[in-house]
């Protein structure tokens, strides 16, 4: 079995039960990888705001990739890479959804910020993602469709319901592979779990990219292994067939 050093989590669907939590049993297999010589990071479209608390939970000091690739920190307390989007741009992001009446938020530095408090004052503030939300999937078409046609963004989802945009080419793939120059390991050491869309760069540039079993089915086809659910500890699982070795049913290689 291969030797994976660095494991990359992605978190909701992923890593969080869908109550938000982090099981025992995880807990567990994750600190047993890390005794073993594996740096466990996130990939996440979280940013610090939302992702810091389990980061601590978990008592980890390894990089993490957060906003899909745009905020990359060597540790905690530890910045190593911002990437802003311009902010003209993001201006016309919120007149598209305004336009659209898709429900809009945006991670700076500063806040994670919802339509609910936004402001004049905040296109002077610099933002590294910013989302859109829609419960009609012809309109979610219809946005992703417009944001292709202005070819200077990278446009992905972490849901059907959502787009999620960043500068063109930051992606949670490019965040890792900074994350792994920064370790000195190669892209062939990674095993990567996800489940929605804004994994699949990541999933096919790991090692061995491993799709939950409650994974979008796009994601799944493009997964090397599918592992169990979010809520059926599919993390534990991958990591116990991955990297220890064990015979886990739930858990298959499909490549």
């Amino acid at each position: 079995m291969p030797e994976y050093k660095l494991l990359a989590l992605d978190m909701d669907g992923t890593l969080l039960t869908d109550d938000k939590q982090v099981t025992e049993e995880t807990k567990k297999w994750l600190r047993k990888a890390v005794d073993h010589g594996v740096t466990v990071m996130f990939a996440t479209g979280r940013g610090m705001q939302t992702a810091s608390s389990f980061w601590e939970e978990l008592e980890l000091d390894s990089p993490m990739v957060m906003l899909n690739g745009a905020e990359i920190w060597e540790g905690p307390n530890q910045l190593m890479a911002r990437t802003y989007l311009p902010r003209e741009t993001v201006r016309q992001l919120h007149e598209l959804a305004l336009r659209e009446d898709a429900h809009f938020w945006g991670y700076s530095v500063e806040s994670l910020t919802g339509q609910g408090n936004w402001s004049e004052e905040l296109f002077e503030t610099d933002w590294m993602k910013f989302g859109m939300k829609h419960d009609d999937l012809g309109v979610v078409a219809r946005i992703r469709e417009e944001l292709l046609g202005w070819g200077e963004l990278e446009i992905t989802a972490s849901a059907p319901v959502n787009v999620e945009i960043s500068v063109k080419g930051i992606t949670k793939e490019s965040g890792v592979r900074e994350v792994c120059r920064l370790l000195g390991v190669e892209m062939a050491q990674v095993l990567a779990v996800g489940d929605s869309e804004n994994d699949i760069s990541m999933l096919r540039a790991a090692g061995l990219g491993v799709a939950m079993g409650n994974a979008e089915e796009q994601v799944k086809t493009i997964a090397d292994a599918v592992t169990a659910s979010n809520n059926e500890e599919g993390v534990a699982k991958a990591v116990q067939k991955f990297i220890f070795g064990l015979d886990i049913a739930e858990c298959r290689s499909i490549v």
